[in-house]
């Protein structure tokens, strides 16, 4: 009886998958929808709070609180290169931690570019080359699955953090269940329907080969990932100082607790993460922060939280990248040899 029922439900899911497969896909692909609504329900903020954001200023205090976001969303991504780190390291493979860091930032900002797939795919690359910044290069199953992972675990982080706003609406109970995705029993199909999406996307190889790649015998430890997942909770922590430094240079931190900011904050940094659309998330985050917190903060000064959280995160990107570059000439005349003095492409 339980097999016909298990092939019963098998059979409508493969229709299931069947029909939907069929159905035809938005004109420019869904990212291009998502992006178009993102920034039209952003315009329209502007323009029915415009005015009330021109009437808002910051003193000195106020100044010093954005630079000092800059300061946070800088060491986020140094903490970010680490948790890829810890990342690999779960996965058996033995990082030189100077040059990943300085990888992760100089290839960070390739995010902006059409497609948001190519800092991913130079991460790839670096992760099979000798000269890169492992001891050993890594193979195209182990580079594609460290590749993965990574945004992956810093999204369950981030969901997790949308229960520090409390249980009341019964959102925190289902922000913590991706929490079981990390589980060994559901991380390797998941992994694995997750290569045979991205990997075209990251012209590795056709879909066969890809499929092929995710069947092999990836070393997916049979722990949990404790080490990688408390890293990523770390990076997600200091993104989000860097956005309280906006709250309080506006003066709103006594207008929602820190709880209730974090959550909100967590929400949209994860949306902005997985949801197609523009590149880095542009839009995105600043939509799903508007209708998380809009009933309950003025709607013009929280457009200008997340105007300042946008422009002091794109300035630290650019920061963090022009200083990996720096330190990467400044290697240079020293003859160092190895990935720490290796031009990272």
């Amino acid at each position: 009886m339980s097999g016909r029922l298990g092939g019963l439900a098998s059979g409508l899911k493969r229709q299931f998958q069947a029909r939907l497969a069929r159905l035809p896909a938005p004109p420019g692909g869904l990212g291009l929808w998502f992006t178009l609504l993102s920034f039209g329900f952003l315009l329209a903020a502007l323009v029915n709070h415009g005015r009330q954001m021109l009437q808002l200023s910051l003193d000195l205090q106020g100044w010093l609180w954005l630079l000092l976001a800059v300061g946070a969303s800088l060491l986020s991504l140094v903490a970010n290169g680490l948790g890829f780190g810890a990342v690999l390291l779960w996965l058996g493979q033995r990082p030189r931690w100077a040059a990943l860091v300085r990888m992760y930032l100089d290839t960070n900002l390739r995010k902006f570019l059409p497609g948001g797939i190519w800092h991913l795919t130079s991460r790839l690359a670096l992760l099979r080359d000798p000269a890169g910044p492992l001891l050993s290069p890594a193979a195209l199953p182990q580079a594609l699955a460290a590749v993965l992972l990574d945004p992956m675990i810093a999204a369950v982080a981030a969901l997790a953090l949308v229960a520090a706003d409390g249980w009341r609406s019964g959102v925190a109970l289902v922000a913590l269940l991706p929490l079981l995705l990390l589980l060994p029993r559901w991380l390797r199909p998941l992994l694995l329907a997750l290569e045979r999406r991205r990997g075209p996307q990251l012209d590795l190889a056709s879909g066969s080969e890809t499929l092929a790649v995710g069947q092999s015998d990836v070393p997916l430890p049979g722990v949990y990932p404790v080490a990688p997942l408390l890293a990523q909770l770390g990076f997600v922590l200091l993104r989000f100082g860097g956005f309280a430094c906006c709250v309080l240079a506006f003066e709103l931190q006594g207008s929602l607790g820190w709880g209730g900011w974090l959550a909100a904050f967590a929400l949209a940094w994860t949306a902005g993460l997985v949801v197609p659309g523009a590149p880095g998330g542009i839009g995105v985050f600043e939509a799903v922060l508007l209708l998380r917190l809009g009933g309950q903060i003025a709607e013009a000064p929280l457009l200008a939280i997340a105007i300042s959280y946008r422009l002091a995160v794109t300035l630290a990107d650019l920061l963090a990248a022009l200083t990996a570059r720096l330190d990467q000439r400044l290697d240079r005349p020293t003859g160092r040899s190895g990935p720490g003095a290796r031009p990272v492409v």
